[in-house]
């Protein structure tokens, strides 16, 4: 098989450990107000935490699962 029997679980901790980290790193260091960057009017502020949460949550349930089936077999 093309890069391995283990790919997917492979693809599904990168992708889930990306969500997680992405999403936590949105709660704790939002974009800076005083960056001069241009900022399309309907920009938050801030990330929603409920959802950014939940989302941080799934990444990371998929990641430690990749991470277990990896280990496991």
């Amino acid at each position: 098989m093309f890069l391995g029997e283990d790919l997917l679980a492979y693809l599904v901790l990168a992708l889930g450990g990306a969500m997680c980290v992405g999403n936590v790193l949105a709660i704790v260091r939002p974009p800076s107000a005083t960056k001069k960057t241009k900022h399309a009017s309907d920009d938050l502020d801030r990330a929603p935490i409920a959802r950014t949460i939940t989302m941080a949550l799934v990444g990371g349930v998929a990641a430690a699962w990749a991470l277990v089936s990896l280990l496991s077999g």
